[in-house]
């Protein structure tokens, strides 16, 4: 699978249920949708610009097996991160200090640094070292992912059906990390 392909896929699997989805669905009753998902698009340029240069250089001084390896057991962690789920820490009357667009923006960007989706990016750059590929996909996994929040927050307000999504997100990543980690030993 061509590493665009890769990080569109698993950064949207990981933002799924994540808490920088729900501040998305949060920010979408209260904003309008297209200041919200341009506060997460720029915030998640930037967030992933980062992750996917730490991620090539982490490839480069690691060698193989032990990235393909890493990599397996990141990705069952993620799994176990989204069966336990995160948590929106939601202040009930706060009001922002700058514009509907830097608010967003700058709350997402504290919020996802080292969140799921910034290390899954990590772990993916490590391995595929196409770093344009990956830094677009990544983004654009995370926007599609936001955006569905956003709709649903502007459609349903503040409810969001998560058990299936993150059964079945924490599935993938389980599967993918435990194929990764037996390729890798199995290949020795």
């Amino acid at each position: 699978m061509p590493p665009f392909l890769l990080a569109v896929f698993f950064v949207f699997l990981a933002e799924m249920g994540d808490k920088t989805q729900l501040v998305a669905l949060a920010f979408a009753t209260k904003y309008a949708a297209q200041t919200v998902l341009a506060g997460v698009f720029l915030a998640t340029l930037l967030v992933h610009l980062f992750s996917v240069g730490l991620g090539e250089l982490v490839g480069m001084a690691l060698p193989v097996f032990w990235v393909k390896l890493l990599a397996g057991a990141a990705f069952m962690g993620f799994g176990l991160w989204t069966l336990r789920g995160d948590e929106l820490d939601e202040r009930e009357g706060a009001t922002p200090r700058f514009g509907p667009l830097l608010t967003v923006a700058l709350t997402f960007f504290l919020a996802e640094l080292g969140d799921k989706t910034m290390l899954a990016t990590v772990t993916i750059a490590s391995q595929q070292h196409d770093f344009i590929g990956v830094w677009i996909g990544s983004t654009v996994g995370m926007v599609v992912a936001d955006g569905l929040a956003i709709m649903v927050g502007k459609v349903l307000g503040k409810q969001l059906p998560e058990t299936a999504i993150k059964y079945g997100a924490a599935t993938i990543f389980l599967l993918t990390g435990g194929v990764t980690i037996a390729e890798t030993l199995w290949s020795v």
